[in-house]
């Protein structure tokens, strides 16, 4: 496939894009190797995809600990409890959809939307893409917010991208999803938490993170929501290097989801987890 058919296959190519894609390969490759994963990975599949929301709520707004995600059962209320029941839904519903997403990834992003949301709210708007003069709340991203129609354009053409297959690596194709839709917000809610599904899908579904324990939602946190939004202005600016230092940030962040996983795998195997 020529890089002209395959625009993500050139991101691949941009300077230290490489070194990320084979330094995050290395990482999942070790805690892959892990003796605790060939018995106990549904625990840590389990704990990834806590962690993960807690990770993917923090950059939304809601900064819980660890326990508190963990103890609370109750996320009915506005404000952060429906942010944190949002991204708990999001993950757990993210590993449902691997084979829809091939498809229909258009699919894909209306569920999880509408996951999102929670569905106890009736409103025309969930589940599908904004229209114009439609308001969108995502308050802690300020980028300026495209059109609808421009937005719906350059929806439309990621999807045709994926469905049509890309020769570039996992985590570019994870990152110029995520980058991708945060930069449209294509709902007038939720498009943080979505977007940072999306890219957990794609490293899922590619294969590079089959059992879903790399969650790159905890090193986006771990990062701090002010390098997150630095690193989007230069995936959104279209630059080479503007987008390889989007994509070598996302590679931080799947390699701080591997450093998570492997201290819950070093915590199972000294029975303390």
């Amino acid at each position: 496939m020529s890089t002209t058919a395959d625009p993500l296959a050139a991101l691949a190519s941009l300077p230290g894009v490489a070194d990320s894609v084979d330094s995050v390969r290395k990482a999942v490759d070790r805690v892959y190797g892990h003796r605790v994963m060939r018995r106990r990975s549904n625990e840590v599949t389990a704990e990834a995809a806590l962690r993960g929301a807690r990770g993917s709520a923090a950059l939304s707004g809601a900064d819980w600990a660890l326990e508190e995600v963990r103890r609370r059962s109750d996320f009915g209320g506005e404000g952060e409890p429906r942010t944190v029941g949002a991204a708990l839904r999001l993950t757990a519903e993210a590993g449902q959809l691997l084979s829809v997403w091939r498809q229909s990834p258009l699919r894909v992003l209306a569920r999880l939307h509408l996951v999102a949301a929670g569905g106890d709210r009736p409103d025309e708007t969930i589940g599908r893409p904004r229209l114009p003069g439609e308001p969108v709340e995502e308050p802690l991203l300020e980028l300026a917010l495209p059109g609808a129609d421009e937005m719906s354009g350059r929806l439309e053409g990621l999807a045709d991208l994926l469905i049509a297959g890309t020769e570039a690596p996992a985590l570019v194709t994870a990152a110029v999803v995520h980058g991708e839709l945060l930069a449209l917000r294509p709902f007038g809610s939720y498009n943080g938490l979505v977007a940072r599904t999306a890219e957990r899908i794609v490293l899922v579904g590619s294969g590079l993170d089959p059992k879903a324990i790399c969650p790159s939602e905890v090193g986006h946190a771990e990062l701090g929501r002010a390098a997150y939004v630095a690193a989007l202005d230069g995936y959104v600016s279209g630059t080479p290097g503007g987008m390889a230092a989007w994509i070598a940030h996302c590679a931080k962040a799947v390699e701080l989801g591997v450093r998570e996983s492997t201290a819950v795998c070093e915590a199972l195997q000294r029975g303390a987890a």
